[in-house]
């Protein structure tokens, strides 16, 4: 018995990365998904490779029409939606404040900010009249705290989808529905690669790089990879979190903790080093 067995969900920015492995998670617990994005091919050879309890439907998540489309056809298609997974999202402008063109602002803005209200305000109704509903939205650690991303447009749209997820929680929760964010660390994903200028085929072969470089970033001796992220949803998509709302669930195998314990010691070591030279 799958953990999402009966489970109606609508996962967007599930051709690669974390939405890929989101899709064929929720589906092996039993879910039923439709799935969004623009690469037609991919979405199109995801979902015949999960067969019938997927669908496929090409999405631009900024624009309101087609992302109540999306939610519609969910609830055509299988009778009602239990989940929203609003994932899609991609990189910003990097650089200082002075070097940001607004243009390339309002963009990220409305992919990474604009995207998950109108999930939310197209999936809410349907949710209301069932008397229940899980909201996932994908946030960030780079939206909790500076510095954890190399471009500060993606960190401040992060922040406003983790509190634009709580602000919602609190509506929402008075009707049965739950609103979460999950806050990934160090994902391996081709997204670092977008960022920095590499074409969409060239970015989606750099996660076996990234692994190597997040490694030792975190206590825990290995990067993230988007299937850490998928169970995270599947946890807040299933009614074991049905007392979690307002919440965000940090998955970065504590990299915001604070400072790792082996470079604190070696910290001390070469203070101590320092003293007795100093003595001397």
């Amino acid at each position: 018995m799958g953990r999402l067995d009966g489970k109606v969900a609508v996962i967007t920015g599930a051709t690669s990365g974390i939405g890929l492995s989101t899709a064929e998670i929720f589906v092996a617990e039993g879910a039923r998904i439709v799935i969004a994005g623009r690469r037609v091919p991919e979405g199109e050879a995801l979902a015949r490779r999960l067969g019938v309890n997927c669908v496929f439907r090409q999405t631009d998540v900024t624009v309101e029409a087609q992302m109540r489309a999306l939610i519609e056809q969910a609830v055509d298609k299988f009778g009602r939606i239990d989940c929203l997974f609003n994932n899609a999202g991609g990189p910003a402008q990097t650089g200082g404040i002075e070097g940001l063109e607004v243009d390339r602002f309002d963009a990220a803005m409305a992919t990474l900010v604009r995207s998950v209200m109108l999930g939310m305000k197209h999936a809410a109704p349907h949710m209301r009249r069932q008397g229940s509903g899980s909201i996932i939205n994908n946030g960030s650690i780079a939206g909790r705290l500076a510095g954890f991303s190399s471009s500060v447009v993606y960190g401040a749209a992060k922040a406003a989808v983790i509190h634009l997820t709580k602000c919602v929680a609190m509506e929402l929760g008075e009707s049965g529905i739950r609103v979460n964010s999950i806050s990934p660390g160090a994902i391996a994903t081709g997204i670092f690669g977008k960022a920095l200028g590499l074409p969409v085929e060239a970015a989606e072969k750099t996660p076996a790089v990234m692994r190597e470089v997040y490694k030792a970033a975190q206590p825990i001796p290995r990067a993230g990879l988007p299937e850490d992220i998928a169970y995270a949803a599947v946890f807040l998509a299933s009614d074991e979190s049905s007392f979690i709302n307002g919440h965000d669930l940090v998955v970065d195998g504590a990299i915001t903790g604070g400072r790792n314990w082996t470079a604190q010691q070696q910290g001390y070591v070469a203070l101590r080093k320092a003293f007795d030279q100093g003595a001397g």
